[in-house]
């Protein structure tokens, strides 16, 4: 059967005759309302219970051998465990009914969500899809019938034709020159391998249109049912996940790499052999090519067809990212997630390729370093390092708009001759920060630069001949599939010209400042054809190397070499290695040690509140409160290298920096405080066990108060006291006899709510606390202690209830015990109105525990009380931490006090916290799923929850959202019982600019999907 080309008209079948139909055929009183469909029509019928199922009526070109063979390819289908909707009997039993000139079936309606229309699709969704196009052609492999003999413009094996024929329908000129010209490279490429691709039954339209999508746990839509059968018939079995691909792509244009991810997951049960992986990528194009040609043609003669108008957008957005990258790059792309090595040959292979020649030594040696290209250089030559991790890029300076010019001014100043940026090194001072892609970073070339002064000759360090000689530089074919090019200096040689290595073919021109020349070695295919892939790149100076995105380094790696061996350099390529830091993890790590993200990045810099990956991507850190003053503050870090070059000791010896430390800490606290004594030590978790013990000495009790959902620390005492089932699920089934849990007093999800100003809700929620102080006194366990963070930080920053502070403490005091504010969390500027927590409150605890910000990330904890309370600990030894309160820590939090007083950080952590809350407080205006905005100053909580009423918390949501703002490049992560509450508590030196991105990002995740 042959349909015709140029698109078809849909049946003439209305809403009533689909009404009649379903009566006449099938015994069922229903309501039809149509769906939409290119060529056929497709309605859905309802029955007065609600029930439905779905009317398709055939466009008279396919043949009954068409329909068995849809039937039995359902068949095939089931038998695989794919999930397809069955064909329902008419009244006399067959499958098809006859509805005059058409052919009719009525199948299963399938419930669920569509994925076309959902936006953005996680990673493992992308990977479900290629799944799901393996097991439709491990299904349909060995399918064999005479209706799959058809020949229809959506099989792939004639798709350029068919673009060819339709073209003329797209008015929009530039439009038709782009598709026609795509279709043909893609053709071209095509044609080399297409005669050793597989053909079998395939589906031919798997697409995320064809698909229904179901809820799962993680409340993202994944692929489940498979529908419409309309375009089975033999095809290339690997064009079955090229149209796969195809669908995807609108969902995230300007990424196209990310569908990649189902190339993986297909070739997992369905090997791609290595002519079909280099047939996927011309596959998605032409597809994509089709889609747009089609869908002009199917407008031009059914112009009543609202849903090819509809769909003429999200094809147009196909094609824009099937061709956003060169074809020879996307190929080479799909080629290294495969693991196929070697480049492709005119017979379809793929062959190693060597490297270029490097020229022997002479009889005197190798020659010194960049000689082979500049061979009257004289002076060493220092190889520059602009990397994430580069000792020169400390404090920010990689941001400054000069910083590789000042890289290569140190070099001169130091007497270097030449200075040089190697290639394949991610390059820290090219990225960027509050962006939402990867910034390109990974240089394609060597870049040297040469001190000021006279002219010099440039030599080739290969043989070639000459293919390109332009006013800064040229380009020679090196006849072993490789091109040389070099770039900054003035071409000696003419277009044509044959040359031998070490033969002078340009001139560096003489200059009273530095000189910028870039080699590169680029593979033929990319510099060649009438669109060649190099010329993609974005254009630098001259002399200056081209950079690619850390997505687009898989290819480039492979369609260039180092230079290094040429320059007799040392190759420093880099790749990202955070796949391999995670198996090494794997193999040293307990099952409990926790790691961020599904798919994590290898973090080697930060930069105040900005951390860095090693492929130089950056992004907003909105988790860090540990590092309050920012990542590498550079106070803090020469703080503690000159204190480390002098003394470090124990407290047990007489040194200044720990007396000045502790009364720096003292004089911190509200001026009616009697607390007048610190003890030091290493963590928060220490901090809370010394309190603890404190407590329990000072009253001669056992009995600790603490709050449930709590988090305090990792030691067997601050552990006793940690009541989250968040962090250990059974938390409430296995304190110790000596710890009480007595009520959180949540007023957004606790036993008592009510408004910001309800001063009931506190005062219910400490009555309870004093009937269970009551209740504890008349089993005979007196309180020693209650403790309790200021703010909620575990709950995600949530403020105590109004008068709920004060009211405790009076309660805990009237029956003899100490109140503890763990200050771990919530304190040290950090709520931006006051230095502490408790002063929120307006209270004055008698203990106070603190660490994670006091060293700026280097470990230091305290405790703060009275005398007396502190003087009671003898009666069970002696106090000492061998680092806790050394010289080093002291000198550390002294730096860390000195910074926050002359950054004024707490006033930052208030304005830009305002900014912030603000910010969330607005988008909870326009997305249902945002419900309290929880804190103060830079302590901060957005709950998401799935309905504000009842409060459901949408933890699977909250997950899948974090995960989804790290590819845009904020980390933020989840918190509270639930684990619905986004944590927000970064470093004290948030920018307003970066406080708008975290927003407009979790706006943009929360509109398009995650």
């Amino acid at each position: 059967m042959v349909q015709p080309t140029g698109g078809l008209v849909r049946p003439d079948v209305s809403e009533a005759d689909a009404t009649a139909i379903a009566s006449d055929h099938y015994g069922v009183d229903v309501v039809a309302r149509e769906l939409g469909s290119n060529q056929d029509r497709n309605f859905v019928l309802e029955a007065a219970d609600g029930s439905r199922t779905v009317l398709r009526v055939d466009h008279p070109v396919f043949a009954e051998s068409a329909r068995e063979a849809q039937h039995l390819a359902l068949d095939a289908y089931r038998a695989a465990g794919v999930a397809v909707p069955a064909v329902l009997p008419g009244l006399d039993g067959d499958l098809v009914q006859r509805w005059g000139e058409f052919a009719v079936r009525r199948s299963e309606f399938v419930a669920g969500e569509s994925l076309v229309d959902c936006g953005y699709l996680a990673p493992v969704v992308i990977r479900e899809f290629g799944a799901l196009a393996a097991a439709s052609v491990n299904a349909l492999g060995g399918l064999a019938h005479e209706g799959l003999e058809r020949a229809h413009m959506w099989d792939m094996r004639v798709a350029h034709e068919e673009t060819l024929g339709l073209a003329a329908a797209i008015t929009d000129a530039p439009l038709r020159e782009r598709v026609l010209a795509a279709a043909a490279e893609a053709q071209a490429a095509l044609d080399v391998v297409a005669g050793e691709l597989a053909v079998q039954a395939i589906h031919g339209d798997l697409t995320d249109d064809n698909v229904v999508g179901v809820r799962g746990d993680d409340s993202r839509i994944h692929p489940g049912t498979v529908l419409d059968l309309g375009d089975l018939s033999y095809g290339w079995r690997i064009a079955e996940l090229a149209v796969t691909l195809s669908s995807l792509l609108h969902h995230d244009a300007a990424r196209p790499v990310r569908v990649l991810e189902a190339v993986g997951s297909f070739n997992e049960t369905a090997p791609i052999s290595q002519p079909e992986a280099r047939a996927i990528w011309p596959l998605v194009v032409l597809r994509a090519a089709l889609l747009v040609a089609s869908g002009w043609r199917q407008l031009q003669i059914d112009g009543d067809n609202d849903y090819a108008r509809e769909r003429i957008a999200g094809e147009q957005a196909i094609f824009d990212a099937a061709t956003r990258y060169p074809l020879t790059e996307m190929t080479e792309q799909v080629l290294a997630a495969l693991g196929f090595i070697g480049i492709a040959d005119a017979e379809g292979g793929l062959r190693l390729q060597a490297a270029v020649a490097v020229a022997p030594p002479t009889s005197t040696g190798p020659k010194p370093p960049l000689r082979a290209l500049l061979p009257d250089l004289a002076g060493e030559v220092v190889v520059l390092d602009p990397g994430v991790e580069a000792d020169a890029l400390d404090a920010g300076k990689w941001l400054a708009a000069e910083a590789e010019q000042d890289l290569v001014d140190d070099a001169f100043v130091t007497g270097a001759a030449a200075a040089v940026f190697p290639y394949g090194v991610y390059r820290l001072t090219r990225a960027a920060i509050d962006d939402i892609d990867g910034a390109a970073t990974w240089p394609i070339g060597t870049e040297a630069w040469v001190a000021p002064g006279v002219a010099a000759t440039v030599a080739t360090p290969v043989a070639g001949t000459v293919v390109a000689a332009t006013t800064r530089g040229l380009l020679i074919d090196t006849g072993d599939g490789w091109f040389l090019s070099i770039d900054g200096a003035v071409p000696a040689v003419t277009e044509g010209a044959a040359v031998g290595a070490g033969d002078a073919v340009a001139e560096l021109a003489a200059s009273d400042d530095p000189r910028a020349i870039a080699v590169m070695l680029c593979r033929a295919d990319a510099v060649s054809g009438l669109a060649p892939a190099i010329l993609n790149l974005d254009g630098p100076a001259p002399g200056r190397a081209q950079f690619v995105a850390p997505e687009r380094v898989a290819a480039w790696r492979r369609l260039t070499q180092d230079p290094a061996p040429l320059l007799s350099l040392a190759s420093l390529s880099q790749r990202d290695e955070a796949g391999d830091e995670l198996a090494r993890r794997a193999q040293i790590f307990a099952s409990a040690q926790e790691r961020y993200y599904e798919s994590p990045m290898q973090i080697e810099r930060g930069w105040r509140h900005h951390l860095v990956d090693t492929t130089g991507r950056t992004y907003v850190d909105m988790v860090n409160n540990v590092t309050g003053l920012g990542h590498g503050h550079p106070g803090v870090a020469d703080a503690m290298s000159r204190q480390i070059r002098i003394l470090n000791t124990n407290s047990r010896f007489l040194y200044r920096e720990l007396a000045e430390y502790s009364e720096r800490l003292l004089a911190l606290l509200p001026q009616d405080s009697e607390l007048d004594t610190v003890l030091l030590v290493n963590s928060g978790s220490e901090a809370v066990d010394l309190a603890l013990r404190l407590a329990q000495a000072a009253t001669g009790r056992k009995t600790v108060v603490a709050l449930r959902e709590a988090y305090h620390g990792w030691t067997m005492a601050s552990d006793a006291v940690t009541t989250s089932a968040y962090d250990n699920p059974y938390a409430l089934e296995n304190r110790p006899d000596w710890v009480h849990v007595a009520d959180v007093p949540n007023r957004f999800r606790g036993t008592y709510r009510g408004a910001a100003g309800d001063t009931t809700v506190g005062a219910r929620y400490a009555a309870d606390l004093g009937a269970d102080l009551d209740s504890l006194a008349a089993d005979g366990r007196d309180v020693a202690a209650f403790i309790c963070e200021s703010v909620l930080g575990n709950a995600g920053g949530v403020l105590l209830p109004e008068g709920y502070l004060r009211d405790a403490y009076a309660r805990v005091r009237a029956a003899g015990g100490l109140c503890i504010a763990d200050e771990v969390q919530v304190g040290f500027g950090r709520m931006g109105s006051s230095f502490w927590g408790f002063e929120q409150s307006g209270v004055t605890p008698d203990i106070i525990t603190i660490a994670k910000p006091m060293g700026n990330g280097f470990p230091i904890g305290g405790v703060i009380t009275s005398k007396k309370i502190a003087d009671a600990l003898a009666s069970q030894g002696q106090f000492f931490s061998s680092a806790g309160g050394n010289p080093l820590s002291c000198r550390v939090g002294i730096a860390v006090l000195d910074a926050m007083r002359d950054e004024q950080l707490q006033q930052n952590a208030a304005t830009v916290g305002e900014r912030l809350a603000s910010g969330f407080r607005a988008l909870a205006e326009t997305h249902d799923i945002v419900g309290p905005i929880h804190g103060e100053g830079l302590y901060l909580g957005v709950e998401l929850v799935r309905d504000r009423e009842t409060m459901e918390p949408a933890t699977a949501e909250a997950a899948a959202i974090c995960e989804r703002l790290r590819e845009l490049g904020v980390v933020v992560l989840t918190t509270s019982e639930r684990s619905n509450v986004l944590k927000v508590k970064p470093p004290l030196t948030l920018s307003a600019e970066s406080a708008d991105f975290m927003v407009a990002q979790l706006d943009r995740v929360l509109t398009e999907g995650w």
